[in-house]
């Protein structure tokens, strides 16, 4: 069975879909970088290990990465999800689990990285919005892509009524990928594509439309 730790920052919205998914997984630990982390408490509910790394502690992100590397490689990792994770990794903390860190980002990547996403796509009048699955890679909400998951964008919206809604598809989305990584069905090219090993056409695409919403 698969090791999985999880790193958050704070409520832990998406870690607690992942624990109520019935994954196959160990889930080893949920280490968080601020000591307050609400998200703290779902996983000690849960059983599961817990630790904390005050990045404000350390006097430099690769001094944090450093420990947190540590840290992460007492579980014996063979995927570490970042579940609201809010700090930027540096490379050579990438470059540690490449092939086995992923992320979440509330918009559909290549579009809108960065923060304040929702806000984003209200701005620019889109008229789809939706979250993204990725391998982490140094550059900022670059990495290759997993799965996507859409939602349509209504004229009355506003960056929190479209949160809403696409948090909803996070909590599918983020649990079904995790699920195809620790089935080996995920195939990370050299070239930095990914590939769903035995999906059926409709299961491949990993791509909820509106209508399915």
């Amino acid at each position: 069975m698969k090791n999985i730790v999880i790193l958050i920052s704070g409520r832990g919205s998406n870690l607690g879909a992942l624990l109520d998914a019935a994954i196959p997984a160990r889930f080893a630990a949920v280490i968080s970088n601020r000591p307050d982390a609400s998200g703290l408490q779902i996983a000690s509910a849960h059983g599961i290990p817990t630790a904390s790394l005050d990045h404000k502690s350390f006097s430099s992100r690769e001094n944090f990465d450093v420990a947190l590397a540590a840290e992460i490689d007492k579980y014996e990792p063979d995927l570490v999800v970042l579940a609201g994770f809010m700090r930027v990794l540096t490379p050579a903390f990438v470059a540690r689990y490449h092939g086995r860190l992923i992320n979440i980002h509330p918009s559909l990547l290549p579009a809108f990285p960065g923060l304040h996403t929702h806000e984003q796509a209200v701005t620019a009048g889109v008229k789809v919005h939706g979250c993204t699955v990725h391998f982490v890679t140094p550059d900022l909400d670059h990495g290759p892509i997993i799965a996507q998951a859409a939602v349509s964008v209504y004229d009355q919206d506003t960056a929190a009524t479209l949160a809403e809604r696409v948090l909803i598809q996070e909590h599918r989305l983020y649990p079904q990928a995790v699920r195809w990584f620790v089935e080996g069905r995920l195939k990370l090219t050299e070239d930095g594509k990914v590939f769903l090993l035995g999906a059926s056409p409709i299961e491949g695409v990993a791509l909820i439309s509106p209508g399915d919403i």
